[in-house]
């Protein structure tokens, strides 16, 4: 049976949520909403650093205008930081933290091969890959004879 908060918080906008200071289901799918928000964390990372290196290599200008190099460390920490708070403010909005609880108890109910069907089946398909490697060498150097023979090249 779900709370008070829980009900009221299930139905907050995203922007309601964005300036919201509670956690919803804090106990639940915490590895899921964990990774994913590192994940958002990383990516954010990665871009803003792309942002600063194209800030940075004077293909704008920026290193020109004394006045305004500030630009080129503000633009990208302030996008890091708001992207941080909006990924980790994302994970605690209910539809999407629901859905991210949902995906938790799924991973537990699959059943994981163990290491030795996993070295069978890894090698079935490397050999399988390997085949259909030679298979179609063989077919292209017999249609290669053909149009060889017939002229065709």
């Amino acid at each position: 049976m779900a709370t008070v908060s829980e009900e009221s918080a299930s139905g907050r906008s995203l922007l309601q949520e964005l300036f919201a200071g509670s956690l919803y289901k804090q106990r639940q799918g915490r590895i899921v909403r964990q990774l994913t928000c590192l994940a958002m964390w990383l990516t954010l990372w990665l871009g803003g650093w792309q942002f600063y290196e194209v800030l940075n290599s004077g293909v704008y200008g920026i290193n020109n205008w004394a006045s305004f190099r500030y630009i080129a460390i503000l633009g990208p920490a302030l996008m890091i930081g708001l992207g941080m708070w909006f990924a980790f403010r994302v994970v605690n909005w209910p539809k999407f933290a629901d859905f991210l609880i949902s995906v938790e108890a799924e991973m537990t109910k699959v059943s994981w091969p163990t290491k030795t069907e996993l070295y069978r089946a890894s090698m079935v398909v490397i050999f399988t890959m390997a085949f259909m490697a030679v298979l179609l060498f063989a077919y292209d150097l017999v249609w290669q004879a053909i149009f060889d023979f017939l002229g065709v090249s």
